[in-house]
């Protein structure tokens, strides 16, 4: 069992049960390895992993919009929002964000909650530097972007509350249509 899965186990088990309901005992568990080779990876215990954990699900979103929005703002909207989609509808409802889950527990430790921070940061300022490649001005470009990252992860957790998909597929389809709307003015 490698350290990296030991990384998105937690990740996993954050983003259906929440931080709080997470421990080391059950991400050895749900990894498979042994308690003491898990905190030999972390020796840092919980809060190091879960730190961990949300930089492992910020960087598979941060890749997925590198990829997409080089086709473009509303290309890298709807991957944003199919990735979410993918969670929620995959795993029947029980899984949404971990950065989302660790940014909201009381108890999180400083670190894991600058990492949460750094991912929100992260996604939005890549969706506003491609707006502004695309001819939307700054400000505006950094604004439309925390609608989305905003927008999105609200929209996962009244998925979960509902049960229901739908939630995700509307906000979507109308930020799409915003940024195409934005853009197309700006050309």
């Amino acid at each position: 069992m490698s350290r990296e899965q030991i990384v998105a186990g937690a990740a996993d088990m954050i983003r259906r049960r929440g931080l709080n309901a997470t421990s080391i005992r059950e991400v050895a568990k749900h990894a498979g390895t042994p308690l003491g080779s898990t905190y030999h990876y972390f020796p840092g215990g919980k809060n190091q992993l879960a730190t961990e954990a949300v930089r492992l699900s910020a960087e598979i979103v941060t890749r997925v919009l590198d990829k997409k929005l080089r086709q473009g703002p509303a290309e890298g909207v709807r991957a944003f929002f199919g990735l979410w989609r993918e969670v929620v509808a995959g795993t029947d409802f029980q899984a949404g964000c971990p950065v989302v889950a660790v940014a909201v527990e009381e108890a999180a430790h400083p670190e894991a909650l600058a990492a949460s921070a750094e991912a929100f940061r992260a996604w939005s300022r890549q969706l506003a530097e491609s707006l502004e490649q695309h001819g939307v001005e700054a400000r505006r470009a950094a604004q439309l972007a925390t609608l989305v990252v905003g927008a999105a992860e609200g929209a996962v957790v009244m998925c979960r509350a509902q049960r229901s998909i739908q939630p995700l597929d509307d906000v979507a389809a109308e930020l799409t249509a915003l940024l195409e709307s934005v853009i197309s003015a700006r050309t």
